[in-house]
């Protein structure tokens, strides 16, 4: 509403206007100035009984209250608008030319979010590696509809050919390559070249990138009071420096980013392990959120975009408040059975130089970017997680529920994806193994 003002004393005092003229529409505000003007302006005046003193009162406290919020609102939209304005990657095509933001935000939604390791800024406690890598890539995609979406992880391990990148400090740029490993992308040319490839490999245009690293981590867990993981085994990792015992821990703060990165601790330590893993804490922060009702509270929307404008590096076409809040909001129809957690199909078994690396299994991963493509519905039929965690069913699951249970709508559930697919539903609860 007070979008397009910049100066803050202007937003103030338009913001108590319209809470004036609010006032004043009220019947009881107009029921109190009819009583001033009966009133006369000497002699004795009749008491007011207790009953309308306390009204009263409870009136003009709703009324600072209200004043405040609107203040505070406006003052804290204004700081997130200013922070998302200081940063922000212009997304380039291979020659360097700037790739044109979407009109709108209608139709699929495709975004990739990058995790870096970079310690450059990141304090101490995360080790003295000078490395730059995309330590996380997961590639987003939200129906048309909004009623199916689609987090795909890739392996940061992953072997594939790299696209031209043009640099993000001038010159020539970087020569297209036959095999990479996908997570040196970001060293090539920034995350925008990660990006490029990812578009290369799925055949999709993904014009939105959002980027966190270490503290980004941090601070978003904070900010929504943690998440719940289960652990099915103990998690001892001296390299991340994390030590869980069985059961159910809230995770937030460093211990979520331990959590998030461990994969020494888990599974057969291999990248496919991690990924399972995070999986385990995505899909219990995906439940938190829609249990919390925070994709249709506002106040929520706002402070995990002032999180995210405070720790993450995002898109240019992404730093405008209201499409920040708008990508985040495409999400609040979508229900955790058809929120989909699920692992690109890749295998081991490379020849030297690259043994201990993965590859795409081709017609597998086709597959699935073809559906992506087509806007059709990846929804498993149940979670298969992978080797580093375990489905486990939840407390109140029988048969018999199961049975009576109403089946989703076709247009939202599509036909379920083959068993060789690695991944978890949003609704299911899973446990780090």
């Amino acid at each position: 509403m007070f979008r397009g003002f910049e100066s803050h004393g202007l937003r103030q005092f338009l913001m108590m206007r319209f809470l004036n003229l609010f006032l004043e529409s009220t019947p009881l505000t107009k029921n109190a100035k009819a009583l001033r003007r009966d009133n006369p302006r000497h002699g004795v005046l009749k008491a007011r009984s207790t009953g309308r003193n306390v009204v009263s009162l409870l009136w003009r406290g709703l009324a600072v209250i209200l004043s405040a919020t609107l203040i505070v609102v406006g003052y804290s939209a204004a700081t997130i608008a200013n922070q998302l304005k200081d940063g922000g990657i212009q997304l380039t095509d291979a020659n360097g030319n700037a790739i044109a933001a979407p009109a709108n935000l209608k139709g699929s939604i495709n975004m990739l979010l990058v995790g870096s390791d970079t310690r450059a800024g990141q304090g101490g406690g995360f080790g003295s590696v000078t490395s730059n890598l995309a330590d996380v890539i997961i590639l987003l995609h939200v129906s048309a509809n909004r009623k199916n979406a689609v987090a795909m992880s890739f392996p940061r391990d992953l072997m594939v050919p790299f696209p031209a990148c043009p640099s993000t400090t001038g010159g020539s740029g970087y020569l297209p390559q036959s095999l990479g490993q996908i997570n040196a992308t970001i060293a090539n040319g920034g995350p925008g070249c990660t990006l490029l490839t990812i578009e290369s490999i799925t055949g999709l245009k993904i014009p939105y990138l959002a980027m966190i690293n270490f503290k980004g981590v941090i601070e978003m867990s904070n900010a929504v009071g943690g998440v719940d993981v289960c652990v099915a085994n103990r998690i001892h990792d001296t390299y991340t420096r994390l030590d869980l015992g069985p059961g159910m821990h809230t995770l937030q703060g460093l211990q979520a980013l331990q959590f998030l990165r461990t994969r020494h601790g888990i599974g057969d330590g291999s990248d496919l392990s991690r990924i399972s893993n995070q999986q385990v804490f995505m899909s219990s922060l995906f439940r938190k959120i829609k249990s919390d009702g925070v994709l249709t509270n506002p106040v929520y929307l706002y402070s995990l975009a002032s999180a995210a404008a405070r720790n993450m590096t995002l898109s240019s076409n992404m730093t405008d408040l209201s499409v920040l809040v708008g990508l985040a909001s495409s999400l609040k129809k979508v229900s955790p059975d058809t929120m989909t957690f699920i692992q690109v199909p890749s295998q081991g078994g490379m020849p030297a130089p690259n043994q201990g690396r993965v590859q795409l299994v081709p017609d597998q991963a086709q597959l699935l970017f073809t559906k992506l493509q087509n806007d059709e519905p990846l929804v498993l039929a149940k979670s298969n997680p992978g080797a580093g965690a375990q489905a486990t069913p939840a407390p109140s699951a029988s048969a018999s529920s199961s049975a009576t249970a109403p089946a989703a709508t076709p247009s939202a559930s599509g036909s379920a994806l083959p068993d060789w697919v690695r991944g978890t539903k949003g609704s299911s609860s899973t446990c780090s193994n």
